[in-house]
């Protein structure tokens, strides 16, 4: 995948080049800034995969127009849930948010996935729900998850299929720290994965480091 890089003076020179006068071979750059061709063919080949120039075979070097901006852009609707949903940690219905409590200090989650018998997804537990729960003198294995959990359809959920740039949308709009990543049945929908802000985080973070 193309990641965004910090471009250093030479390859800035490079594209200034390359914008005046182009098309034009990677020996006629090399002429111009006094150096080898051997020595810029790296420059030239990180310009290329970074999509600031384009080269075509007996033609040259050509500047594609597209900004530091727009090519983040492009990358970012190249990241899809697929590629960094996470496993999820699911409870069913029944259980007591007692263990329900248990489950989420164990897996070190902030959000749990609720399913029914038919392992089809029916609530959310977050951290507030379970904090909410143990304000009191409720006798916390005595209530099942199913009494404090959001429910469907009020649960919002992605698929793998999605990009990440809309999932994150989702996450600020709702504020809320996951989501379950689901596949939908002719039942309800199956949970087959977790994207946290965590998950995002490393995604986006990862556009700043090098290929």
């Amino acid at each position: 995948m193309v990641r965004k890089i910090e471009l250093n003076k030479r390859q800035e020179k490079i594209i200034e080049i390359v914008k005046e006068n182009g098309p034009i071979t990677g020996e006629s750059i090399a002429e111009q800034l006094n150096l080898t061709r051997a020595t810029l063919r790296p420059d030239l080949a990180i310009l290329t995969m970074a999509g600031y120039l384009d080269a075509r075979p007996r033609v040259g070097y050509f500047y594609t127009g597209k900004t530091g901006a727009q090519l983040l852009t492009e990358n970012l609707q190249k990241l899809y849930v697929r590629d960094y949903q996470s496993i999820p940690v699911v409870v069913n219905e029944n259980v007591s948010v007692y263990d329900a409590i248990v489950t989420m200090f164990l897996e070190d989650v902030g959000t749990l996935f609720v399913v029914d018998q038919g392992s089809l997804l029916v609530g959310v537990l977050s951290r507030k729900d379970l904090l909410r729960a143990s304000i009191g003198k409720q006798e916390l294995n005595s209530i099942p998850v199913n009494i404090i959990m959001t429910r469907m359809p009020n649960i919002t959920m992605c698929e793998k299929d999605d990009l990440l740039i809309e999932v994150a949308k989702k996450l600020i709009e709702k504020q809320i720290d996951a989501l379950p990543v689901v596949k939908k049945t002719d039942k309800g929908f199956e949970v087959n994965g977790r994207i946290t802000k965590t998950n995002l985080t490393k995604a986006f973070l990862a556009l700043a480091g090098e290929k």
